[in-house]
């Protein structure tokens, strides 16, 4: 593998792109005795199964105990057999049933279609039989699942939520009756608003089995988290006590080549200074696809959306063909969640045999569909955190081969801080994921459905939380809830007409959403949430769906529709906002380790925001080519958020040296740093998190730097940056420091969702600030 990355080195594009090349060592396999039924085991050994890792064997024996397990393993380390042998035992010995839940229907496709193999190797009489449940079934379909009572049951939290729970009077008294184990696969998948959902879902799955008698282990997978044990048990509602953690992964592996790959700078106006923009991590990807497949590598190539996945494959193919390789460009396919279930299928069974050299693809082959080991897999910017980019890693490693990973740098600050600092992504500690059991927002709406699916009563504040009798007392005054009194205690029963379940999704937040219409047919090109439709459907915006480009001729607030005509403007459009932020309560408040005499304060804060105008932009150069201004309605987001003041004397130091726009510029370029880094520690995204810096705010009486919760009620997100504040502050303050452009880039302080225009920032300020805040000493930029 050596010789392939000088020979990287030499190719006619190479500019010094290698940031970091490093090797993490092959391992071996490590064994252990696991005694299983014979026929079980027979299965296996056709299956080429002759002995479990000792991971696997560790979850095996704890389930056998009674514990409930997380398994925090890498990609492609046989996690599924951990929760498989049991699920195959319980059922075989006694037709105990098991409740597979994944997030995605691909991924439960993939795994009904292995256990059904392995079932069938059991033989007659064996008690196993697998079935999946998800919404792409008919209602025949369905219906003739329930009628074949299966032990094993796949689905999704979805149909948890909408199908199973809603009739288990009815419907499903059979299974969960004898429901013993629930599998969570891919649990550090359910965070934010979902996971959210998700775990107010899991909790009345709880209610429910209490009523028939059957209390369930849980068995959760995951890939490596900060945080494993918690967040299963925040999820699941399961004391963290009861689970046993195998996190030591026992697989084979050989050894990995990592290259850290960043694009060459663009050079700026001035021969001093840098202007830091970077040639296009797309294109630079796209010549190591091509590259790579040429020398006779199968390779896999990652990138964020679908419209890339598809332009990227058809573009990669052409320049195959200009290369003379006319069969490899007939072997490069594109893989996205939007493809037919039979085409899927086909491009992992051509990634299984070989058939298909080269792929692109979005997320959705960072899950767990099998599509054996790869020789390379490029990263197309940083996937956001250290857990996507070596979960999408660990596709690459046939056996015991070398394999072959590179991370390909964006210019924007979380891309560019890891290519400077490896260590920190190398060496540094796993993200925690974070979720919110009792988010206000969103507990009302599943105490309504706790109550159809079963009467509710006091005893169910240990499923709810603390806050659940003055839900219930909300519920019963907007007439959602009827109360009744018996013998032994008040009781609430759902009074709201219709399904309580159908009433809400699991993967949004409200109800009300605007539909994209193309003005020349009247179909529907896209739906947004009100919030986002103002921000990307506004009059005059431009908004890109499927490769095509429209532009938005109309908003209207009656019918809820924007209408969208087909564009080839050269210019993209980003709006400007205003923003208040209101502080409903202090919460807590810690003193900076740093600077005890001033306080971080975790806050509930209400945050209304109106979009004033948007920015058309040139799409090469980023020039702003004119703005116009919007009168559209303001919205209003309850969340959580962190903040803090600047100290008196830094804020005179600040003005002295910068001025007025000096100031304002430094607290805003704080703030957007701190933003852009909190996904090194937390499993989110930038755009899930605001801010806001003002050199004035009425509740304090100071100038203040807010960050708060993208998310009604909260996700974690603010609670878990307010832990980590001081570390969040340092990282800043070397982040901006380091960056070596003159007025300040995207790979600092410049943020592509800032309703201001990125105006003011001021660099030097920002390192002052932070440096006072955090304690760091990190060089003041000349801001010349």
């Amino acid at each position: 593998m050596d010789d392939t990355v000088e020979w990287l080195r030499s190719r006619p594009y190479y500019e010094g792109q290698v940031a970091d090349h490093r090797v993490l060592p092959a391992r071996d396999a490590a064994f252990a005795d696991v005694a299983l039924e014979s026929r079980l085991a027979g299965a296996l050994e056709d299956r080429g199964v002759d002995r479990l890792y000792t991971h696997q064997a560790r979850a095996v024996e704890a389930v056998r105990e009674g514990e409930n397990v997380v398994l925090a393993t890498r990609t492609a380390s046989g996690k599924s057999l951990a929760y498989t042998v049991p699920a195959f035992e319980k059922a075989m010995d006694h037709g105990g049933r098991t409740l597979y839940l994944g997030p995605q229907n691909a991924l439960i496709a993939d795994q009904a279609e292995s256990l059904s193999e392995l079932a069938r190797g059991l033989g007659f009489g064996s008690r196993v039989s697998v079935a999946q449940y998800t919404g792409r079934q008919s209602d025949a379909e369905k219906r003739d699942v329930r009628d074949a009572r299966p032990t094993v049951l796949l689905s999704n939290p979805d149909m948890l939520h909408y199908a199973l729970l809603p009739w288990a009077y009815k419907h499903w008294e059979w299974f969960f009756s004898s429901l013993e184990l629930v599998v969570i696969d891919e649990v550090h998948d359910y965070r934010g608003v979902f996971g959210s959902h998700v775990a107010m879902t899991l909790r009345r799955l709880n209610r429910i089995c209490e009523r028939y008698d059957s209390a369930p282990q849980f068995v959760c997978c995951s890939a490596t988290v900060g945080n494993p044990v918690e967040h299963a048990a925040r999820v699941t509602a399961r004391p963290e006590s009861s689970y046993a953690l195998v996190d030591d992964d026992a697989s084979a592996r050989g050894p990995r080549h990592w290259l850290l790959w960043n694009p060459p700078e663009y050079t700026g106006r001035t021969a001093e200074r840098q202007s830091g923009r970077r040639r296009s991590s797309h294109t630079e990807t796209r010549r190591l696809f091509c590259d790579l497949v040429s020398r006779g590598f199968q390779t896999l190539a990652f990138t964020r959306s679908r419209q890339g996945v598809e332009r990227y494959a058809s573009d990669s193919a052409s320049d195959l063909r200009e290369r003379g390789e006319f069969d490899l460009a007939g072997s490069i396919a594109a893989y996205q969640a939007s493809l037919t279930h039979d085409r899927r299928r086909e491009i992992e069974a051509g990634l299984n045999d070989g058939t298909v050299r080269g792929a692109w693809s979005t997320s959705a082959l960072e899950l767990g569909v099998d599509v054996g080991g790869l020789d390379a897999v490029l990263l197309d910017g940083y996937p956001g955190t250290r857990m996507s980019t070596f979960q999408r890693a660990g596709r690459a490693g046939r056996g015991d081969d070398p394999a072959l990973v590179v991370l390909v740098g964006g210019e924007d600050q979380l891309d560019q801080y890891l290519m400077g600092d490896p260590d920190a992504l190398f060496d540094g500690e796993p993200e925690r994921a974070m979720v919110d059991p009792e988010n206000a927002e969103l507990l009302p709406d599943h105490v309504a459905c706790a109550a159809d699916e079963n009467w509710l009563s006091r005893d169910d504040e240990r499923h709810f939380g603390a806050t659940f009798p003055d839900v219930v007392s909300s519920l019963v005054a907007a007439g959602r809830l009827d109360r009744r009194d018996t013998g032994d205690g008040a009781r609430w029963l759902y009074d709201g007409g219709g399904s309580a379940q159908h009433s809400m999704g699991l993967r949004t937040v409200g109800d009300r959403e605007v539909d994209l219409l193309d003005a020349r047919s009247n179909d529907r090109v896209a739906s947004l949430s009100l919030s986002d439709a103002l921000r990307d459907a506004h009059p005059g915006a431009v908004y890109h769906h499927q490769g095509q480009s429209y532009e938005v001729t109309d908003l209207d607030f009656e019918r809820d529709v924007a209408r969208l005509q087909p564009t080839w403007a050269d210019y993209y459009t980003r709006v400007l906002t205003d923003k208040d932020v209101v502080v409903n309560d202090d919460l807590r408040e810690k003193p900076l380790d740093a600077r005890p005499d001033t306080a971080v304060r975790f806050a509930d804060v209400t945050v209304t925001e109106r979009v004033t105008g948007f920015e058309r932009r040139d799409r090469t150069t980023g020039e702003t080519l004119g703005r116009e201004p919007l009168d559209l309605p303001e919205t209003s987001l309850r969340t959580r958020a962190f903040y803090y003041t600047v100290p008196p004397e830094v804020e005179a130091a600040m003005r002295t040296a910068g001025g007025e726009y000096g100031f304002a510029g430094g607290i805003h370029a704080a703030e957007h740093g701190s933003i852009s880094l909190m996904p090194l520690s937390l499993l989110c995204d930038r755009a899930d998190v605001g801010g806001l810096s003002t050199p004035h705010h009425p509740h304090t009486d100071r100038s203040t730097v807010f960050v708060y919760d993208g998310h009604p009620g909260g996700v974690g997100l603010a609670a878990g940056a307010y832990d980590g504040v001081d570390d969040l502050l340092a990282r800043t303050a070397r982040l901006i420091a380091g960056c070596d452009c003159a007025d300040g880039c995207p790979a600092c302080v410049q943020s592509p969702h800032c309703g201001n225009a990125n105006d003011p920032l001021s660099k030097p300020e920002a390192v002052r600030l932070l440096n006072a805040l955090a304690g760091t000493d990190e060089p003041v930029p000349s801001g010349e």
